[in-house]
């Protein structure tokens, strides 16, 4: 079981991680979507670099959205 650490903030680290989020909700995801969107239409995903690397991207930044929000 994991412990709870408790994190301490200053109100520019919060500015900062509320920045972030925001850029990574309102700039990146979306991103994310038009290169998954575009690779889908290319074709078969199986072999596609393309798609590989926009599910990663998606993942390390659906991952840090949670880590963020958290």
């Amino acid at each position: 079981m994991e412990e709870e650490n408790e994190v301490y903030l200053t109100a520019e680290g919060i500015k900062k991680l509320q920045e972030e989020l925001d850029h990574l909700i309102n700039v990146r995801r979306p991103e994310i979507a038009g290169q998954i969107a575009d690779a889908k239409a290319d074709g078969d995903v199986s072999e596609n670099a393309g798609y590989d690397e926009a599910k990663t991207a998606q993942g390390f930044a659906e991952g840090r959205i949670l880590t963020i929000q958290n």
